[in-house]
């Protein structure tokens, strides 16, 4: 599967699969978790991201677009036919992630990319004080059937 060659490809480049988990995968989404074992500063979060989605070849999306908005709508349906989640779709819920982690004390940056119709939401987080892993989050989704 497509979704699984790319989440491989990514955990790859950031040393991370071994030991990575599917938190959920289906034929059209992969929630894939993991912490990377290279030592990557908190300030070249970004730019691992950035460098990451050219590599494998995806144009990465401004994450304030409209287009980036749709796509999360659609990776947000795609988890809801999965799992029951009571509460309503809220877009903006991955703006205020940032501020979450900020607020324990670690630092997150977080892209999207787009690969033909696959969608790639990548978030790498790590305590500010530079001690402990580097996690990673992908999210893989198939845009069209």
């Amino acid at each position: 599967m497509i979704t699984h060659n790319i989440a491989g490809q990514i955990m790859g480049q950031l040393e991370a699969f071994e030991g990575s988990r599917s938190a959920l995968d289906t034929t059209q989404l992969l929630i894939v978790r993991g912490m990377s074992r290279k030592k990557i500063q908190s300030d070249e979060l970004g730019t691992i991201i950035s460098e990451i989605l050219s590599k494998v070849g995806a144009q990465e999306l401004d994450m304030f677009s409209e287009q980036t908005a749709d796509i999360i709508n659609v990776m947000d349906e795609q988890i809801r036919s999965q799992v029951e989640i009571t509460s309503e779709t809220d877009i903006y819920g991955i703006y205020r992630l940032k501020e979450s982690f900020q607020s324990m004390n670690c630092h997150a940056e977080y892209g999207m990319g787009l690969l033909k119709q696959v969608a790639i939401f990548m978030i790498l987080w790590k305590d500010n004080s530079g001690i402990g892993p580097l996690f990673v989050e992908l999210v893989i989704s198939m845009l069209d059937e």
